[in-house]
């Protein structure tokens, strides 16, 4: 199996704009004794990657930064130490390559790729061993790609502390890669999938995947009641809430009381004032839980999730980009 010398990889000369990734040359790095050569045949955008870029992510990184969080690869050498893997594996590197188990600490948040340290946006790149996870099998390379972020994300939100159950109702905002991944793992557990989103041809691709029940929020902009209605009234048991204050004083209104609203992002462009929250959670007994991805354990639990349900959680990719058309991915990703 062939190794070059160098590789090409893409670094932010600055941030502000993602125009500014810019292409060089760089010699391969070969891997210390408990480090791992992988070679990246797929990277997968996240927003996360638009807001490092655009200066908007709440870390800071190193200089001329080389971005993206999410990739899959194949082995092409170990260290002298390492005994878990070999040359031909096929791996994802888990998103923070310093979160093995448990909880997030500021040292593992601080080892968040693409964002804290350089990125996967390279052909090759060395890895911890113990950062690295095996791809399920059913999974091609663009597929697994989308893991590290997204998916496990979801998989955090929905079996975390309080897991779904069958039968629970799970509510996902919109279709991004956090609340399509909710939707498969709730469906595969089976769960009842209420989704949203402002475009009905994405609710089509939604119910395909599994919702049971979707909400146009432009053309039912009280969709809180709706899904009120949905639940007969009780209320959903979790939900996958990635709009921010524009959305949360309504997720909290949608949820059942003890449920679970798991934060995750600040997509929505509504700038509502988020109003008494307090007392929402307080009166309904909600749990407003943060996600910070997940550990390398979780990673490894979530394929095993995967291997025994392929169809159902296989991965919807929208679109895939040659290594040399990054910056329109990104663009593409933007609108």
């Amino acid at each position: 199996m062939a190794i070059y010398n160098s590789a090409r990889e893409y670094y932010l000369s600055k941030i502000g704009s993602y125009d500014n990734l810019t292409l060089r040359t760089k010699e391969i790095e070969q891997p210390k004794a408990n480090e791992v050569l992988v070679k990246v045949h797929a990277v997968s955008l996240n927003y996360r990657d638009l807001l490092v870029a655009t200066g908007r992510y709440l870390a800071s990184g190193p200089t001329n930064l080389v971005p993206c969080s999410d990739m899959a690869g194949e082995v092409m050498s170990v260290g002298e130490d390492v005994k878990d893997w070999k040359v031909g594996d096929r791996v994802c590197a888990n998103f923070a390559i310093g979160h093995l188990h448990g909880d997030p600490t500021a040292a593992t948040i601080a080892t968040g790729l693409g964002g804290q340290v350089h990125g996967v946006l390279t052909e090759y790149r060395t890895f911890p061993a113990n950062s690295l996870v095996s791809i399920p099998r059913s999974l091609s390379y663009e597929e697994a790609s989308t893991l590290p972020c997204a998916a496990l994300t979801a998989y955090n939100a929905l079996h975390g502390p309080v897991p779904m159950k069958a039968g629970d109702y799970v509510l996902v905002l919109g279709t991004g890669g956090v609340s399509i991944f909710g939707l498969q793992l709730a469906v595969a557990a089976g769960a009842v999938v209420i989704a949203t989103s402002s475009s009905d041809e994405k609710l089509k691709i939604a119910s395909k995947l599994g919702a049971k029940h979707v909400i146009n929020y432009k053309t039912q902009p009280n969709w809180e009641q709706e899904v009120m209605k949905i639940t007969n009234g009780a209320g959903v048991d979790h939900v996958i809430e990635v709009g921010g204050q524009g959305t949360l004083p309504k997720s909290i209104q949608s949820t059942r009381p003890g449920g679970q609203i798991h934060i995750i992002g600040f997509v929505s462009q509504d700038t509502t004032d988020a109003g008494s929250l307090v007392v929402g959670c307080i009166k309904g007994a909600i749990t407003l839980r943060g996600i910070q991805i997940g550990s390398r354990a979780q990673f490894v639990d979530m394929n095993r999730l995967i291997a025994a349900h392929p169809i159902v959680t296989r991965p919807y990719i929208d679109r895939v980009f040659p290594f040399e058309k990054a910056k329109e991915a990104y663009s593409y990703l933007e609108s």
